[in-house]
């Protein structure tokens, strides 16, 4: 019955987790360079590239896992990377 226990606990981590993103989507940002390799990843065309990361992650198609400095975000396809504690968006990948 322990392993179940744990299971939960994880599963309650992962909750948690994906509402501390969530929940801080106002800190969400990119520098000059990040916003042109988003730009370039994914193929995007559009002009607020962090405005439309933010509406990606606020999704509740988004599936959000931390592990250890970083956040990542699956939706569409799509896995995003993000510092934990300055909330910046790394790297793109789709």
């Amino acid at each position: 019955m322990e392993g179940a226990t744990a299971g939960v606990r994880r599963l309650e981590n992962m909750i948690n987790k994906n509402t501390e993103l969530q929940a801080n989507l106002e800190q969400l940002h990119t520098t000059e360079l990040g916003v042109m390799r988003i730009r370039r990843n994914l193929s995007l065309d559009v002009e607020d590239v962090v405005g439309w990361c933010k509406t990606k992650i606020a999704s509740n198609a988004a599936v959000i896992t931390r592990n250890g400095k970083n956040w990542y975000v699956t939706i569409d396809n799509c896995i995003t990377t993000i510092n934990a504690y300055s909330y910046t968006i790394i790297r793109p990948t789709g």
